[in-house]
């Protein structure tokens, strides 16, 4: 008998405590999942500051405090996604586990601020970017250009002493950046109806992905959701509407806005089509986890119906 026993711990030498091997599997796997939570907060961080950064790159005439101020911000953005991205519980940033809810956000913006960039460029180095980019805006821009329409609203902004050449400018870059904030709504549209958002391969945590809702307050979570998804797609529908009035109106008896700088313009117009966009797309979101909330509550209520009449 002690043979055996001193045989079988001889054995358990060679091979290996299987105990222990389970726990270095756990500490080298939560060891990659920090390394790789680390590595993505990183790249979001540049991808965040070459955007706020790009107009800068872009445009030739800028000054030196005009790229140390756009420095100095473009890092501080940065900071803050990194910090966001890589704690353990976020505080800001939503979906941030929710691919590619954020990805196509920032798609857009990237193509937005590029665009009317390279729109602004061209007006000083024209170059036959420059030029196709401005034929496409303006064509654009004059499609879109019709009573009521957002792009027309946008040209109220502008002062009213403002020339042909100026106004032709916003419309053009209203009509760029409105229909670049289309094609991207209409991208994520098609993923959630693909069945693609939010991916399947994991749980949706809504803590983690709605670190601002607070699901324990008020009323049941699935009506807060749905009445909040509501009120975000109104407000995305009717802010590129809305917010040419308001600065026309807020600028009554003050210095009338501006948008003869190029930074101005990409930054106002950028804005005006962002803004509206990302607040539908959360409106569409927040719908689908409501959606998705109600269906598991279904299907617990059936499983728990299926366990209490079981036949004999």
């Amino acid at each position: 008998m002690g043979n055996i026993e001193a045989t079988r711990l001889k054995v358990r030498d060679i091979i290996g405590n299987p105990t222990w091997q389970r726990t270095g599997r756990g500490r080298m796997k939560g060891s990659r999942t920090v390394v790789s939570q680390l590595t993505g907060a990183i790249v979001r961080m540049v991808l965040v500051m070459v955007l706020v950064a790009m107009p800068s790159v872009l445009l030739v005439e800028v000054t030196a405090d005009t790229k140390q101020m756009v420095a100095l911000v473009a890092l501080f953005i940065g900071l803050l996604t990194f910090v966001e991205y890589n704690a353990t519980y976020p505080s800001l940033v939503e979906f941030r586990d929710a691919a590619p809810f954020n990805r196509v956000r920032y798609m857009m913006l990237l193509a937005t601020v590029v665009s009317l960039s390279m729109l602004a460029r061209g007006a000083a180095y024209p170059s036959t970017l420059t030029e196709f980019t401005d034929a496409v805006g303006t064509l654009i821009g004059n499609s879109m250009d019709f009573p009521y329409s957002p792009v027309r609203l946008a040209t109220l902004m502008v002062s009213n002493d403002a020339t042909i050449e100026q106004i032709a400018s916003v419309r053009t870059a209203a009509g760029m950046a409105y229909l670049i904030s289309l094609i991207s709504l209409s991208v994520f549209v098609i993923i959630l109806k693909a069945g693609r958002w939010p991916g399947r391969s994991k749980a949706f945590n809504v803590w983690v992905n709605l670190p601002t809702f607070d699901p324990t307050a008020g009323a049941d979570v699935v009506t807060r959701l749905t009445r909040d998804a509501r009120i975000n797609i109104a407000l995305g529908f009717l802010l590129p509407f809305l917010t040419p009035a308001v600065v026309k109106i807020a600028s009554t008896g003050f210095e009338p806005l501006t948008l003869t700088s190029p930074q101005t313009l990409i930054w106002t117009m950028t804005a005006w089509a962002f803004l509206p966009a990302s607040l539908f797309m959360r409106g569409i979101a927040m719908g689908r986890i409501a959606d998705m909330i109600t269906e598991t509550r279904a299907a617990n209520q059936m499983a728990a119906d299926g366990k209490r009449y079981v036949p004999a």
